[in-house]
């Protein structure tokens, strides 16, 4: 089987984000990494993208002489990822899309609706995918909550809970510091911090487990920390198309939790927890019956977990094997188009430009609703009301 080319923009040298996506891209062997413009300071760029395997031709100062030396070439990348700061994400994904490339975005896609709703319009004309990554999506369990909801086993959704909770920005001394200092920085982070960061997330798996998509809110946000302007810690009450009512709470500043995203999702006939700290387990309490331990890995899961499953039951997967699943998904939807045939199902999960245009919807509506002390609002797109 014949690679894939992949290009990564952003994700340089000590970033965070970039081994997982380094990681993720080539776990599979579905694509083989090949082109990149890995630092806003092109020297440095160009030294570690050849440092990493690239050929001297192919590691590019910065995105505008990536996309320009790839835009013709014969065998250009078959896929973009976008993993640069949020402001430059729209621009980005915009100008590659046009030029007729595939786009996986970093969260947010944008930093306003507008132009997550001229992205998704773009995707749509071009015929071209723009994912964007939400990664957490990608665990087998959290699929294999999806297919359950999916088919029925907890009968008609009533209830979600979403938490994405840490401790890590609860240190006010620590307010002077550059790293933490530009997410409560509305010129930098634009209309919210914590819920921007860490609660669309959370949502978006909501969203993604039950099938259902959110359709008004009413927020209560707040920063702890008096000299942050944008929020720290908010509580999201919202309602979802299909009828279930969703609970949300975001935090950076609960000390003790480290990672702290969890989804449970209640309906008619069972109820469902999952736990990002704990992803090999999957907790299922049917109605009158008792509490059952789904095992990531064990015979009898639903297709798609079994897609997403590579290690051993009993053996640790993590946030990295999550994103591989997002790109498995992409390779797969690359090569059903090529091949010009229908995509394998099961593979079809990965997150959409409409996703990411929500979720900036639902960040814009949470800042409105917090600063009207709670007020419902609608939490959807223009283009999708």
């Amino acid at each position: 089987m014949t690679k894939l080319s992949w290009g990564m923009i952003g994700g340089g040298e000590g970033s965070q984000i970039g081994p997982a996506h380094r990681l993720g891209a080539g776990l599979d062997g579905e694509f083989a990494f090949v082109a990149g413009a890995l630092d806003h300071r092109a020297e440095e760029g160009r030294a570690y993208g050849q440092r990493l395997g690239l050929a001297a031709d192919r590691a590019y100062g910065d995105w505008q002489e990536m996309l320009a030396g790839e835009r013709d070439r014969s065998d250009r990348v078959d896929l973009v990822t976008v993993a640069t700061p949020n402001a430059t994400h729209f621009e980005i994904t915009k100008a590659f899309l046009e030029a007729g490339f595939h786009v996986l975005c970093e969260k947010p896609m944008t930093m306003t609706v507008e132009e997550g709703e001229e992205i998704v319009r773009l995707s749509r004309a071009t015929r071209k995918i723009c994912a964007v990554n939400y990664g957490y999506s990608g665990y087998a369990l959290v699929r294999h909550m999806r297919a359950m909801v999916a088919r029925g086993d907890l009968g008609k959704i009533r209830l979600v809970v979403a938490e994405f909770a840490h401790g890590h920005h609860a240190d006010a001394a620590d307010a002077d510091n550059p790293r933490v200092r530009w997410r409560y920085d509305p010129a930098q982070a634009g209309v919210s911090a914590q819920f921007a960061d860490c609660g669309i997330h959370a949502m978006h798996m909501a969203s993604f487990v039950t099938g259902q998509e959110v359709e008004r809110l009413s927020a209560d946000t707040v920063s702890t920390i008096e000299t942050r302007v944008l929020e720290d810690d908010a509580m999201v009450n919202f309602r979802m198309s299909g009828g279930a009512v969703g609970r949300l709470w975001t935090s950076s500043v609960a000390i003790g939790r480290q990672h702290g995203l969890t989804l449970q999702v209640f309906g008619e006939t069972g109820g469902l927890r999952w736990s990002q700290e704990q992803p090999n387990q999957l907790y299922h309490m049917p109605l009158g019956g008792r509490l059952q331990v789904i095992e990531r890995g064990e015979a009898g899961l639903s297709p798609e977990a079994d897609r997403a499953s590579r290690v051993t039951i009993g053996h640790a997967e993590g946030m990295p094997l999550a994103f591989a699943n997002i790109y498995k998904d992409l390779a797969e939807a690359i090569r059903a188009e090529k091949e010009g045939r229908v995509m394998d199902k099961a593979a079809d999960l990965y997150p959409r430009a409409e996703d990411g245009l929500r979720s900036m919807a639902a960040v814009f509506a949470v800042a409105e609703s917090g600063q009207a002390q709670g007020q419902w609002v609608d939490a959807r797109p223009p283009m999708f009301r």
